[in-house]
């Protein structure tokens, strides 16, 4: 069982990035699961998936970014993947 979320943080502003609008698409390109991230920045994208290659794509707060995509393998277990994001720049990590 494989289950994802994430949590954006607008570090510019020195907060949870509430809002922000997420998509999950699967590996055939075709499942495409989207979710806004609550007050605290945080987002549940999906409780049951099959293992494979997805793409993460995020809309931040950002007068320079339009969209983030991360793609990501995702074999089995939780993943926990954080996006920090200020006006001009962006990083990202496999939380817990």
């Amino acid at each position: 069982m494989i289950s994802l979320s994430t949590h954006v943080l607008d570090t510019g502003r020195g907060r949870p990035a509430a809002g922000v609008r997420v998509e999950l698409v699967g590996p055939s390109g075709e499942d495409t699961t989207e979710a806004t991230t609550d007050a605290d920045g945080r987002a549940r994208l999906a409780d049951e998936l099959e293992p494979g290659e997805y793409r993460l794509v995020f809309h931040p707060p950002s007068p320079f970014f339009t969209q983030v995509e991360l793609t990501v393998l995702l074999e089995d277990g939780h993943y926990h993947v954080p996006l920090l994001v200020s006006p001009y720049g962006c990083a990202t990590y496999r939380g817990s």
